[in-house]
């Protein structure tokens, strides 16, 4: 069961260079974004006020609109000084960071939308946990999603954009429907790909195994766990990996900023039990946010 969190109350947000309440953080209806998914986001975590790998997600901003065929009208810098000063004004503590930017529609509202404005915005809300700590080494249940993770000749699987969640909530509330916590994802081609927002991993004979990433994002957790496992001296294999397959290991975790490393103990008719390398590489992760 995910942990309850508080949206945005009386919080600050910065929109478009401006601190507001969030109230009067508006789009018009006619938003080019709303519309015709023309948006990009990050999601990201902020302990104790300061935003763990906080850099690479302005950056990660910056690739997917570009992507994504638009240009941020801000640099990083200015991102990251914004990023800073939204989590200083709405205090301290643990904290999750959405930046969005996307297409208005204060100009064209067609499918070509080349005239209009990029609006930029910069939230933050009280999220502990995306699943429940005290449950966490116990393990999750994943479902096995019907939607599957679009050929990247199909789609802009690279970037970060609105687009292609609509898929992953669709899974996920299919999921929690049925009593699980998410889904996993197949490819296009019925390869394991990921869950509907978090990658996936799988341990055997003492080997970590993922997912190649290719047509779905390499997320920045992943990257750093796969860091973490390679300095314990853990072999990280990313190769294909088959449904077939899924009776096969012994361990399975996700990851991501909101998932941050989380065990799982059934996906559909699979059990694992979560475990010594599970539970290391969390603790790795978790000291390396500050919050060991």
């Amino acid at each position: 069961m995910a942990s309850e969190f508080l949206y945005f109350g009386d919080s600050q947000i910065w929109y478009n260079g401006k601190f507001m309440p969030s109230a009067d953080a508006r789009v018009h209806v006619l938003t080019h974004g709303l519309h015709y998914g023309s948006c990009v986001f990050e999601g990201e975590r902020a302990y104790d006020g300061v935003v763990f790998k906080s850099r690479q997600h302005t950056e990660r901003l910056h690739r997917s609109a570009e992507i994504m065929d638009f240009k941020i009208p801000y640099s990083v810098d200015e991102l990251e000084a914004a990023k800073a000063e939204v989590l200083r004004l709405n205090g301290s503590g643990n904290k999750y960071v959405r930046a969005v930017a996307f297409r208005g529609g204060e100009k064209m509202m067609a499918v070509a939308a080349q005239q209009n404005p990029i609006h930029v915005a910069i939230a933050t809300w009280t999220w502990p946990s995306m699943f429940d700590p005290a449950e966490r080494m116990r393990g999750i249940r994943l479902d096995i999603a019907d939607y599957r993770r679009p050929d990247p000749a199909c789609a802009p699987t690279m970037a970060k954009a609105a687009g292609l969640y609509m898929i992953c909530t669709i899974s996920k509330h299919r999921a929690e429907k049925k009593g699980y916590s998410d889904a996993l994802m197949f490819d296009w081609q019925g390869r394991v790909a990921e869950c509907t927002g978090a990658n996936i991993f799988f341990v055997q004979d003492g080997k970590l195994h993922t997912p190649i990433a290719d047509c779905f994002l390499s997320g920045i957790t992943r990257e750093t766990v796969i860091e973490i496992a390679k300095k314990r001296g853990l072999e990280v294999v990313e190769r294909r990996i088959m449904p077939e397959e899924l009776s096969s290991f012994s361990e399975c975790f996700i990851t991501g900023s909101a998932a941050e490393v989380t065990p799982v103990r059934e996906i559909g008719p699979y059990h694992y039990q979560p475990g010594r390398i599970s539970e290391q590489l969390l603790a790795d992760y978790m000291a390396g946010t500050g919050r060991a």
